[in-house]
């Protein structure tokens, strides 16, 4: 499309627009089969719909789309050349529509940082929203220091909302060895000069117990971070992972970072290493283990969400673990049997791009920044299905 005035719509803004509740109808042009595996999911008012572009400009008529015409129409294609054409089409009919820049490629690549109650010893819990993903980061700040907790590999991000926050990191951790995103942890780390932390038991491959290549300095069960006023509790709790730990705040009572073993409405999957029985067996005992220790008014603070019901009003993914025990369906179930039996009659096959994305994490292979779109592409599968 060679006309520069075309009214375009960048990607932030229309996260901004849609999380802030605005009822914006996006339209997404792409064949059905991309649009099945990623779209835009997001905002309590989002009006959705897809046409592909080549059945749309053989149209008698808009009448089809049913789209309300007081209202603006985002115009989302893969990678925001196919929308120019489309938007040309559409005002040309009197629609009010708007291009999005670097359509479905920038999306994924969206993050909103959303700040959550203080606790006694933060001053800053900021949960940094990979809308694209359903993926969820967090940035701990207390007295000027700073922790960076799952960060994506868009490292940038971080900078900006450290300078934004007058924080100066001193650590960075990943609660695994993510299989749905590629981690900028260790690449971050490195830039800042601070400590990688992770758990040993995930430093290696699932699938044949090849070291990683990477420079890390191991977690363990008990460890306490300490930055500013602030300490966490690193609980290792197996079963997503077998290097899976969630990091505690406040004596118990304030929050927990999950990671991928808990989520607002669900569980970590244990297949992803290709050992579901075994890891399903490690999920029920990490499981039982925070039963008995875990105290109602804690907060859940997941790696992850499936959807919109996962929200709060204030649009943060959380929810006290007391809540969590009486309606997440996972751990809800009090018989081992019947929760492995559970696991196993939900378990679909996970991404096959889930095995390159843990084999580049751990630097046991390479991808370029294409591949890396390439891999990356869709929301997480991370959860087991069925409970979200």
């Amino acid at each position: 499309m060679s006309d520069p005035a075309l009214p375009q719509l960048s990607v932030e803004e229309l996260a901004r627009r849609l999380d802030g509740g605005e009822p914006v109808q996006v339209l997404d042009i792409r064949a059905p089969e991309k649009v099945a595996r990623s779209r835009v999911q997001f905002g309590r008012a989002l009006d959705f719909r897809a046409m592909p572009a080549s059945e749309i400009y053989r149209l008698p008529s808009l009448e089809p789309l049913a789209l309300d015409a007081a209202r603006p129409v985002a115009v989302i294609c893969g990678h925001g050349n196919s929308s120019k054409q489309a938007t040309a089409f559409l005002r040309q009919r009197g629609v009010e529509a708007y291009s999005v820049t670097g359509g479905m490629a920038a999306w994924e690549a969206v993050y909103v940082p959303r700040r959550l109650a203080s606790t006694p010893s933060l001053e800053h819990v900021v949960q940094v929203d990979r809308v694209g993903k359903g993926a969820l980061s967090y940035v701990l700040a207390s007295q000027g220091e700073a922790v960076v907790v799952d960060p994506g590999r868009h490292v940038e991000r971080y900078d900006a909302l450290l300078a934004e926050l007058r924080a100066r990191p001193v650590a960075v951790l990943d609660t695994h060895m993510h299989a749905d995103y590629l981690s900028g942890a260790g690449a971050v780390a490195a830039r800042w000069g601070v400590p990688y932390r992770l758990h040993p038991d995930d430093a290696r491959s699932p699938y044949d117990g090849a070291p990683g290549r990477l420079e890390y300095r191991p977690l363990a069960d008990g460890d306490q971070i300490a930055f500013g006023r602030a300490t966490l509790q690193v609980e290792h709790l197996p079963g997503h992972t077998l290097g899976s730990v969630c990091l505690i705040a406040d004596d118990g009572a304030g929050l927990a970072l999950t990671g991928d073993f808990l989520f607002v409405q669900s569980v970590g999957r244990p297949d992803l290493g290709g050992q579901g029985a075994a890891w399903g067996k490690l999920l029920w005992r990490s499981l039982e283990r925070v039963r008995r220790s875990w105290p109602g008014e804690l907060l859940v603070l997941p790696a992850h969400y499936a959807s919109e019901r996962e929200r709060r009003a204030d649009r943060g993914v959380a929810a006290r673990f007391d809540v969590i025990a009486a309606t997440n369906e996972a751990v809800a179930i009090q018989d081992e049997q019947v929760f492995l039996a559970w696991v196993t009659g939900q378990t679909v096959t996970p991404p096959e791009a889930y095995r390159t994305i843990k084999l580049a994490n751990l630097g046991l292979m390479s991808l370029s920044e294409a591949d890396a779109e390439i891999v990356e592409f869709g929301p997480n599968q991370c959860a087991v299905p069925g409970a979200a």
